[in-house]
């Protein structure tokens, strides 16, 4: 390994150093309590070096939302194995949901905490290539379906808006101790596959009469 790269390696691995003691003091202090000071202090090096690589708080978290991304695609790497597109739907949403679950704090950077889109609002692109890949993964899903006869069709772009917008809310509602008494966080999977069953039943009157 030559100069350039061994340079280029210690600088990935105090990046990543860097995130992941951000990620853990987030799990143990909460997203509030962050400071570039204590995420210097855990990794033992001082607070310029933190500085050096990431300019304020909010653009680790945007680095930290990229991972938990990573994260949700690797999950939904075996669908293209199911051959239905239906049920590669509802598989999708199973996954979504176990994501969530399983990784809570990443899916609050990813879709709840203000300072990721802070940081795409401030870059030159200013726009989410993140999450316009996964609505769009999942605008083309619904279009083979609707395109196969297996859902009645609508226009695309809201079926998916307000199929994301309701696992979205069951996640975000679990994860905030919110439907305890109503929804058990272990039938979430079921609950989200009953109200898809509803949706996708009816989406087709509430566009007919437009």
């Amino acid at each position: 390994m030559g100069i350039a790269e061994r340079k280029e390696k210690q600088k990935q691995d105090i990046k990543k150093m860097i995130l992941d003691a951000s990620m853990k003091l987030i799990i143990d202090e909460g997203f509030e309590n962050i400071t570039m000071r204590k995420i210097a202090d855990l990794i033992e090096y001082s607070p310029t070096t933190v500085y050096l690589y990431f300019k304020d708080k909010d653009e680790i978290f945007f680095h930290l939302h990229e991972l938990g991304f990573q994260k949700m695609l690797e999950m939904n790497r075996n669908l293209p194995e199911i051959k239905n597109p239906l049920m590669r739907l509802y598989k999708m949403g199973e996954n979504y949901i176990n994501f969530g679950m399983q990784n809570q704090e990443f899916y609050d950077i990813m879709f709840i905490q203000q300072a990721p889109m802070d940081t795409i609002e401030k870059m030159a692109e200013c726009n989410w290539s993140l999450g316009d890949t996964a609505i769009g993964a999942l605008q083309n899903l619904l279009q083979e379906c609707m395109e196969k006869g297996l859902i009645q069709k609508a226009p695309v772009e809201a079926v998916a808006m307000a199929i994301w917008g309701m696992v979205h809310g069951l996640v975000s509602l679990a994860i905030r101790n919110r439907m305890n008494k109503l929804v058990p966080k272990e039938n979430l999977v079921s609950t989200m596959h009953a109200s898809l069953n509803w949706l996708l039943g009816t989406i087709d009157n509430s566009f007919a009469k437009e």
